[in-house]
């Protein structure tokens, strides 16, 4: 029997957040439900974050209350402090998603805060979460403010991270320039430490790596990798952190190594074409090099 592989569905929230225009809430409804139809188990649906910040992501409680939820999905939502979290909570978010960084100039141009700060505004969400948390590491090997990061401050924010309760640890590759040289280093320390089985990958296919560095952190032992449905996505906060690696991408590369992930092509493929027609994308994935995604 083939080895099982997790993938986490972001495109929702880490995708249709980078775009320039505002999607229609039942559109992201639409989408949702659609990839509820794929055998994902889990989709990360909604964002609770300051909607002057990310206004793409102000109908967060709307989509979560619109959706038609399947028993054996996890649909879970972005909350970064206590009111997001009682938002996501109050909306039935399976679980809660925080993020941090590996860089001190990402944390202050994404959450205005230091790598310090952030950790002191997540202990009461920590505290008060009803729900699983799962925690982000952005720029686990290269800021685009501050070029390459030390394997050393990714470890440091990991280790923390787990001591204060988050339940698994993703390590986003943010601006698509992890190798899997430069990935390996990272992981040769993570894993050392924390177990793989609590770790999961989240790479953005900018430069045309996140297939390898998804097969280098398989070797590592980590079975949970996100995606995005169609490619879509990138930080807004980070120059050049075009799209997240396609979900079909992923589905069909690990299925070629021998693993299998639960996921039906033909669902998946109606799902990334409504997400690449609400965005203006082509099915080629060139419209994903815009410098703002």
């Amino acid at each position: 029997m083939a080895e099982h592989v997790t993938i986490v569905e972001v495109g929702p929230r880490d995708g249709l957040q980078a775009e320039p225009a505002i999607v229609a809430t039942a559109d992201k409804i639409a989408l949702v439900d659609l990839l509820s139809a794929t055998g994902l188990t889990r989709i990360e649906a909604a964002s609770f974050v300051n909607p002057a910040r990310v206004p793409q992501m102000a109908d967060g409680a709307a989509v979560m209350a619109g959706i038609a939820r399947r028993p054996g999905i996890r649909y879970a939502a972005l909350a970064p402090n206590l009111r997001g979290l009682e938002a996501a909570e109050a909306a039935g978010a399976d679980e809660i998603a925080i993020f941090a960084s590996a860089s001190e100039s990402f944390s202050r141009a994404n959450i205005n805060c230091s790598v310090a700060e952030s950790l002191a505004r997540f202990a009461p969400v920590l505290a008060a979460a009803r729900r699983p948390v799962r925690a982000y590491v952005s720029c686990i090997t290269d800021c685009p403010f501050e070029g390459r990061v030390a394997p050393g401050a990714v470890l440091a924010l990991a280790r923390r991270l787990h001591e204060m309760g988050c339940h698994e640890i993703c390590l986003a590759d943010t601006i698509g320039r992890a190798e899997p040289a430069t990935l390996a280093q990272v992981l040769d320390l993570v894993t050392a430490e924390l177990p793989p089985a609590r770790l999961a990958g989240h790479f953005h296919d900018t430069g045309g790596r996140a297939l390898d560095n998804i097969s280098t952190a398989l070797g590592y032992g980590l079975r949970i990798f996100d995606s995005a449905v169609g490619g879509l996505g990138g930080c807004p906060f980070a120059p050049g952190a075009s799209g997240n690696v396609a979900t079909g991408a992923v589905v069909a590369h690990l299925a070629a190594l021998g693993f299998e992930t639960g996921i039906a092509e033909a669902p998946l493929a109606r799902a990334a074409e409504l997400a690449l027609r609400l965005t203006g994308r082509r099915p080629d994935g060139a419209a994903n090099q815009s410098p703002d995604a």
